[in-house]
């Protein structure tokens, strides 16, 4: 009895614990179900869904890679704030950090009369000693070197040896610059002398560049400094025209230019931009001369720094010329002065005036000519010529006679000055007149003529310059422009075309004498933005297609790279059978379409940059190029 009562309240334990076993369970489930669900969402709304969240009875597992160390403690910090932060188990890891980027290394460098300094970032293994000694032998004993270069350890840069060597070799020409520097590119900022210089520079340089290497070149020329500044404005029976312009600033040109069309002068007329006018209000002085001449009705004005000259024409009413030369006197600036010459009606002779002959030909043959007041004077015009014209080739046809103007000498030799600044011409020197003739290549002969002739013969004296600039006699505007140098191309191409070798890029048959006439045009032309873009037909894959007109253009570029022409602003394009210009389907057709095209670059934006940012624009040294394309060069399978 007692047995079983003992049996019974065993069984009865053991049931009640096996209850309570499940319950405990039960509710364990409970508390991690609700303690994952709770975790994850506050990860979610704080943003750090990288983690994901498991339950492990009371505890809660974090799991997966934070981008960051910060990002894992937040992580955990969030998990913390819903439960006990001791149920918290972080088996989460981080991303590894990403390695540390090396700084894009430059280096600028300054040269002027007073030294050479140089400032940037360079790599550690560059031999800067090798530079800074170079650059130091470059400034002279008497200029200062700075030194102001800072380097770290990281590798050199692509690119970077070969743009710092350029920039030493520019900077040897460029005395007065600023060279920026940075791998695989260079930017030049540099004053010249001249436009011509500025020209020649430019090409130089863009030849000795390395074809793997963009340079940006922005070379300025100052403006002339011209003594005596001198404007002549001429109304006669050849009509109305500037014997001599000059300006002070673009605004005054403006205004002369408005003047002298108000006059009467038609077509495209300019002004010389120059230092050295003798008061700020130089245009006023010319507008109002150029208006009181045309008043008058013919004859010249003169102005020579402050000193104006006004002659009438010949036969002009006095009572009309004293009141013009009136009104423009009262109205001048004041530092002004104001000499009008009214001339007397010449008598009639039968015997013309002396004179002195002194012609140029387009071969440079100089004769002279004529009548000379001594024999020292004809020997001292003989030497004076071969000295002018550094030429032998002088024939002497003068002889001495009595009688001759005093001042006979020097216009003779003012006269033989004159000629010297011409290609070809004639000076005839009289008494009274002294006139030259002829063309130049030089826009600003016709006013330079001028200055030398008021210097040595005063403001006063009577002379006329007719000088006709002609294009093709300047060294630097006989430089064909870029449109001028894609239409020589075209008439390369025309008729002619570059063949391959069947489905590859070696060039065949008479290509590399193409290659060879189209070298000849590209080294006349300074500063050549060129697109070679290659085509296929429709034959073959899409992608083979793409690949084979990427190598053809290639091919193309790398046969003018041999030839030394400079091809560092050139690109090579594949465009594969995109853009057909036949029908695909004849032979005839699919021929047409295997072509290589000449494009010029054009600028994307016209805007002027300055420094390293022309890097990555299109070269604008003048004015943006017109988009031209050249007559389809055909590529034969």
């Amino acid at each position: 009895m007692r047995l079983s009562a003992l049996f019974i309240r065993l069984a009865a334990f053991c049931l009640a614990a096996i209850v309570c076993g499940f319950a405990a369970r039960a509710v364990v489930t409970t508390v991690e179900t609700r303690s994952v669900e709770t975790v994850g969402v506050a990860l979610e709304e704080q943003g750090h869904a990288f983690a994901s969240v498991l339950g492990d009875g009371l505890q809660v597992i974090l799991e997966g890679e934070a981008p960051s160390e910060a990002m894992r403690f937040r992580a955990i910090s969030t998990a913390g704030g819903m439960v006990d932060a001791s149920r918290v188990i972080d088996n989460m890891t981080v991303e590894d950090s990403a390695g540390i980027v090396a700084p894009e290394f430059s280096l600028e460098i300054l040269r002027n009369d007073s030294g050479i300094s140089i400032i940037g970032l360079i790599p550690a293994l560059s031999d800067r000693d090798d530079l800074t000694e170079t650059l130091t032998d470059m400034a002279g004993e008497n200029s200062n070197f700075a030194d102001f270069l800072t380097t770290a350890d990281y590798d050199v840069p692509d690119g970077w040896d070969g743009a710092v060597a350029f920039a030493v070799r520019a900077l040897r020409q460029l005395p007065r610059s600023k060279i920026s520097v940075r791998a695989g590119r260079v930017a030049v900022e540099a004053i010249s002398d001249s436009r011509e210089q500025k020209a020649q520079l430019e090409i130089s340089l863009r030849r000795a560049s390395p074809d793997d290497l963009l340079i940006t070149l922005n070379i300025s020329a100052p403006r002339p400094v011209v003594s005596p500044f001198v404007t002549r404005f001429i109304i006669d029976e050849n009509g109305r025209r500037f014997d001599s312009c000059v300006a002070d600033t673009a605004a005054a040109e403006s205004r002369i230019v408005a003047a002298a069309q108000a006059a009467g002068v038609e077509g495209q007329i300019g002004c010389m931009v120059a230092l050295g006018a003798p008061t700020t209000r130089w245009a006023d002085a010319v507008t109002m001369s150029i208006a009181a001449l045309d008043d008058l009705g013919g004859g010249t004005v003169t102005l020579s720094d402050a000193d104006i000259i006004l002659v009438a024409r010949t036969g002009a009413v006095e009572g009309n010329f004293d009141r013009v030369a009136g009104e423009l006197e009262n109205a001048l600036p004041e530092i002004f002065a104001l000499e009008a010459i009214l001339p007397a009606t010449p008598t009639q002779s039968n015997e013309g005036p002396p004179q002195f002959i002194a012609t140029l030909s387009p071969e440079g043959l100089v004769q002279l000519r004529g009548r000379m007041s001594t024999e020292l004077l004809n020997s001292t015009a003989e030497n004076f010529a071969r000295a002018k014209f550094g030429s032998a080739d002088i024939s002497m046809a003068t002889r001495v006679v009595d009688g001759l103007p005093s001042n006979w000498s020097i216009r003779v030799l003012a006269g033989i000055a004159a000629l010297s600044q011409l290609s070809n011409g004639s000076v005839v020197v009289e008494p009274a007149d002294i006139v030259v003739r002829g063309n130049t290549g030089s826009p600003a002969a016709s006013g330079e003529i001028i200055r030398l002739l008021i210097e040595k013969l005063g403001e006063a004296e009577e002379f006329e310059v007719s000088v006709t600039y002609v294009e093709e006699l300047d060294p630097i505007a006989a430089l064909p422009t870029t449109e001028e140098c894609l239409g020589q191309i075209m008439n390369v191409t025309e008729s002619r075309k570059i063949r391959f070798e069947p489905s590859s890029a070696t060039i065949a048959g008479a290509g590399a004498a193409i290659l060879d006439d189209i070298k000849e045009i590209l080294q006349r032309c300074a500063d050549l933005r060129i697109e070679i873009a290659g085509y296929t037909d429709s034959q073959g894959s899409e992608d083979g297609n793409q690949r084979l007109s990427q190598q053809r253009a290639d091919a193309v570029l790398e046969g003018l790279r041999v030839r030394r022409v400079p091809v560092a602003s050139f690109r090579s394009v594949g465009y594969g059978e995109a853009d057909p210009i036949a029908d695909n389907e004849t032979a005839d057709g699919r021929e047409a379409n295997r072509r290589i095209e000449f494009s010029l670059i054009v600028p994307e934006s016209t805007e002027e940059l300055t420094g390293l940012d022309q890097i990555e624009a299109e070269a604008a040294l003048e004015a943006a190029a017109v988009e031209d394309t050249a007559a389809p060069e055909d590529l034969n399978e």
